[in-house]
């Protein structure tokens, strides 16, 4: 999981900059999700398959930033999935 913080009003930049250089940096995951959060906030949540030890991602450009980048890794434990209601079908 990785997560930036932008400077106040370049959360939109920071979300471009992700879309641009982030995800295709992270090619070989098995699952990628970019999202933004109130306070200029992105973060990519990526799936890796099993022993895949991903490098590290490229830094988005410091002008950007509030702070650094953050960074954690997780190993699944349990997972619920929502069926389709019958009217998604």
């Amino acid at each position: 999981m990785w997560e930036a913080r932008a400077v106040d009003g370049r959360g939109a930049e920071l979300l471009g900059w992700a879309r641009e250089r982030l995800l295709p940096a992270l090619a070989g995951a098995s699952r990628l999700e970019l999202l933004s959060a109130p306070g200029d906030r992105v973060l990519v949540i990526a799936w890796w398959p099993e022993g895949v030890q991903p490098g590290a991602p490229v830094e988005p450009p410091a002008e950007l930033l509030a702070r650094p980048v953050h960074r954690w890794s997780f190993r699944s434990e349990y997972v619920v999935s929502e069926q389709p209601a019958e009217s998604d079908r």
